[in-house]
């Protein structure tokens, strides 16, 4: 009788210290956790009142009855204790309405089965008396084992994520998990020597006893460890978000240079898309075979440019090794170069341009100062005076290109196009009123980047400037879809010579090699700027069509294809 007070008195205390620490767990949600520490907690106390019952019943009908409500609380536990490891330790993901379901699926069989008294359970029941008690003994059926080896199998996948957590570099880390591991192992081990028969009672299983150090070691969790005051769960998380939303494309390659992860960015950049690349060789990714490491081998850093967004790109690869120094792996990066790049060909320009063009301009008006000087000749000075001008048209050029760059920093304000076109047109005919500018009217819904003001004005007066007919003729004309806009400007003057054509598409100049002005630069730069391009082409039978391509934004300045943000 002494046994059977003395096993009460024990069971009364574990329901109390479990719901102290269900009670504080309760108090900490939304803290990731939390909840299924409770639904775990209810169920070793669900598990000691029911056994409770079970010791003061006195008939087997009592027992049985008290004893098939307990899986209730038996089931809850290993499915808590899963739930619970997978939010702290930040795998949440998994915690979906449908994955659960899945993972209470035996649970649910089983607390059916004990209700309904199935001999797949149990195909048993008997009073035993020992020391004077009245115990239950019953003989497992097939089920019983099914779900003690699922119970197992739950407790041993949640307590892997913290066993990671032992080394972690972390302190509190390291004890909130060595106190969660001593919680779970305790009520484990008891369970397993019941079930090999190690116990002498046969009829009391002991695992609710244990559930006393369970309680105990959660509530020092909760306590001295801070157990939902300091949590790892946005680790994992935060790496995985961190390489998905880094600005620079990766890959991860295992040994035999097959894709094993891959983020967004490097997914656009080699067009294609994440799932499809993942487990495929790197070859039939990426376009260029010198980027793929091969034997062990990193290749150089060097410059790519993707065929699907016209970026430049540094590539980088580095090595993944094991403990043993032995590569495993690569991670290859694409970091975008692209306005880096722009940015030299600018400078570079605007230096040889100012070095070429402006000491030659001063040159002529010194050669002529000095003819002027020495004899009186006519039309020296006219010369002087027309390159005293150009040199003013060129410094205004490079004002002009400077308060472009300044604009590009900013943010993006969209302008309707044919307001663009509008003033760009007014402001050529002002300068030029013999030029006839014909143009074709657009939609007037269609927005983009006011920093196109100026290439439009730029071109247009290129197409009459450099005309030597008396009655300049340029036409204007745009088209559209949802995503771009692209402006024609054809002009039937001499056109634009191929070795300048060739400067600005090469993006810079060279001592033999240079343009003999600012304004075409001045509208490959703009309109890279607003997020587009450039493109020319002979007219027939004379003359030069430029076309200008940029995204069309919404009025708030937002492109409609998110793939073509302006490169600012």
């Amino acid at each position: 009788m002494f046994s059977h007070v003395l096993l009460s008195g024990i069971l009364l205390a574990t329901i109390a210290v479990g719901t102290a620490a269900a009670l504080l767990a309760w108090r900490e949600r939304p803290e990731p956790g939390a909840v299924p520490l409770v639904v775990m907690l209810v169920g070793q106390c669900w598990w000691s009142i029911f056994l409770v019952f079970d010791l003061q019943a006195s008939t087997l009908e009592a027992k049985v009855f008290w004893a098939n409500l307990r899986w209730i609380g038996v089931v809850a536990i290993p499915i808590g204790w899963m739930l619970f490891s997978l939010e702290y330790t930040g795998r949440d993901r998994y915690v979906r309405p449908r994955y659960v379901a899945l993972l209470s699926l035996v649970p649910a069989l089983t607390v059916w089965f004990a209700l309904t008294d199935s001999p797949l359970l149990y195909t048993d029941s008997r009073l035993v008396r020992e020391s004077g008690t009245l115990f239950l003994a019953r003989t497992p059926g097939p089920w019983f084992w099914v779900i003690a080896a699922y119970t197992y199998l739950l407790g041993l996948l949640g307590s892997l994520p913290l066993l990671e957590l032992i080394w972690n570099d972390s302190l509190p880390f390291r004890g909130q998990s060595a106190a969660l591991l001593v919680g779970i192992a305790a009520p484990w081990v008891s369970n397993v020597l019941f079930l090999v028969g190690a116990i002498p009672l046969p009829g009391l299983d002991p695992t609710p006893v244990a559930f006393m150090i369970s309680g105990v070691a959660y509530l020092g969790a909760l306590t001295r460890f801070q157990l939902f005051g300091t949590s790892p769960s946005p680790t994992p998380r935060a790496r995985r978000l961190l390489f998905e939303r880094m600005p620079d494309g990766a890959v991860v390659t295992d040994s035999h240079d097959s894709v094993v992860d891959i983020n967004g960015t490097a997914a656009a950049i080699l067009g294609t898309a994440r799932r499809p690349a993942l487990g495929r060789p790197l070859r039939e990714i990426v376009p260029d075979d010198s980027l793929v490491p091969t034997d062990g081998s990193v290749p150089r850093r060097r410059p790519f440019r993707s065929r699907h967004d016209d970026r430049l790109y540094d590539v980088t690869a580095t090595h993944i090794t094991d403990i043993r120094d032995r590569t495993i792996g690569h991670i290859i990066t694409f970091h975008d170069i692209s306005e880096h790049v722009r940015q030299q060909q600018r400078h570079e320009v605007l230096n040889r341009v100012f070095r070429h063009n402006i000491r030659t301009e001063t040159n002529v008006i010194s050669s002529y100062a000095e003819l002027l000087a020495d004899v009186e000749r006519r039309g020296a000075a006219d010369e002087i005076t027309d390159s005293a001008a150009r040199i003013e048209e060129l410094a205004a050029k490079a004002r002009e290109i400077i308060d472009l760059f300044e604009r590009g920093r900013e943010s993006t304000d969209a302008v309707p196009l044919e307001s663009l076109l509008d003033e760009a047109v007014v402001t050529v005919r002002e300068e030029y009123p013999d030029a006839r500018i014909e143009r074709e009217r657009g939609p007037d819904d269609v927005y983009v980047d006011s920093v196109l003001e100026s290439v439009f004005a730029n071109l247009l007066e290129n197409g009459v400037e450099h005309n030597t007919g008396s009655n300049p003729v340029v036409r204007i004309s745009a088209e559209t879809d949802d995503e771009w806009v692209r402006v024609r400007i054809a002009d039937d003057g001499p056109g634009i010579d191929d070795y300048e054509r060739s400067v600005l598409e090469r993006g810079t100049e060279t001592p033999l090699e240079h343009g003999s002005g600012l304004g075409l630069w001045l509208a490959k730069w703009g309109a890279e700027i607003a997020g587009g391009s450039v493109r020319f082409a002979a007219n027939e039978p004379t003359g030069s069509i430029v076309t200008v391509s940029v995204p069309v934004l919404t009025p708030s300045g937002e492109s409609r294809d998110e793939s073509a943000a302006p490169a600012r």
